[in-house]
């Protein structure tokens, strides 16, 4: 059996380099997967706006809500992408905090492009119904609601990891660099 001093047995690991990877990951999918949901709500949803302006031109601004809403999809992951990046502190940032933050960057990337798809399936049929029947503004935008909810839950969930993997991951190992 190897004898070790109590120093050897007390030092702590070196932080990992290629943690600050899967941090700039999280970074990544949170903006990507967030415009990607935007994109596509704003794409879909434009489509039924632009068949429906042709006979109801008089509702085509009253039908932009699917697009503005698509379009805090993006805003959402803007917010987060930011947030991790700004906690990212290069020569003491652990796994875990590398491993927390991809997981933020991915629920708030999956939870928008979700909501985003959900908004432009929606936005698209709900527009061209309502051109056709006013009385369903009300439905569409209901639904168009909790289709956005979506993407705010994963929001919510994604910051309180970004944010609690600050107090948890600090400490866990010594700078690379020192």
């Amino acid at each position: 059996m190897a004898m070790y001093s109590a120093s050897t047995l007390m030092e702590m690991q070196k932080c990992d380099p290629s943690s600050a990877f899967f941090g700039f990951m999280g970074v990544t999918s949170a903006i990507v997967f967030a415009n990607m949901g935007a994109a596509y709500g704003t794409a879909k949803s434009g489509v039924g706006i632009s068949s429906m302006g042709v006979m109801r031109p008089d509702m085509v601004m009253r039908s932009i809500i699917p697009v503005v809403m698509a379009g805090v999809l993006g805003i959402y992951g803007l917010i987060t992408a930011v947030i991790i990046n700004g906690k990212m502190d290069a020569a003491t940032y652990s796994a875990y905090s590398g491993y927390a933050h991809l997981g933020a960057g991915l629920t708030v990337g999956m939870s928008s492009l979700a909501a985003g798809l959900a908004i432009g399936i929606v936005g698209d049929a709900g527009v061209r119904a309502n051109a056709q029947q006013p009385r369903l503004f009300v439905g569409m935008i209901l639904i168009l609601i909790f289709a956005e909810a979506l993407g705010l839950y994963g929001l919510i969930v994604g910051l309180v990891v970004a944010s609690t993997a600050e107090g948890k991951g600090k400490g866990l190992c010594s700078p690379y660099n020192v």
